[in-house]
């Protein structure tokens, strides 16, 4: 059997917590890796989503963890990105492609990133009224380690 955890390190943009606000995740350094998968992880929803109650996740990128512009299409595999970043949108209808629906077990979706900046995080934008919360994070996995020494684990507490 193949040894993947010594292949990848992890840091989180989006602490796991339950939301009911938008918010920009942490900037998540790529120095040293060829490429990178985010996972959103998605508890049971607390507010009923919908068309017009929902959130919507999105990638965006930097040079130098300071100004971040939105990820495009050709940054990222494994899913479709909008012009303003987006690539997922959590509000219940589990349709397929953007639609996210945690219902009452949770979900778990994800997109490689493969653009060429140096940073990258994960935005939370909300629509209508929270008053609940759903819990939501987002992990950022680096991979294709240029040298095996990034590799060595590290918690992250973002």
């Amino acid at each position: 059997m193949k040894d993947l955890s010594n292949s990848i390190s992890t840091a989180l943009s989006h602490k796991s917590a339950v939301t009911t606000a938008a918010s920009n995740g942490t900037g998540v350094d790529l120095q040293g890796y060829e490429g990178a998968t985010v996972l959103v992880t998605i508890g049971a929803e607390g507010d009923t989503l919908s068309g017009s109650v929902y959130f919507e996740i999105g990638l965006e990128h930097s040079d130098d963890n300071s100004t971040f512009t939105d990820a495009a299409q050709a940054d990222i595999v494994d899913g479709t990105i909008a012009a303003d970043g987006v690539f997922l949108k959590i509000d219940g209808t589990g349709t397929a492609g953007t639609g996210g629906n945690p219902d009452s077990t949770g979900a778990t979706y994800r997109v490689g990133y493969r653009g060429g900046k140096r940073y990258i995080r994960t935005t939370i934008a909300k629509t209508g009224s929270h008053s609940n919360g759903t819990p939501l994070g987002t992990t950022v996995i680096k991979s294709h380690a240029r040298h095996t020494g990034n590799n060595a684990f590290t918690p992250h507490n973002a």
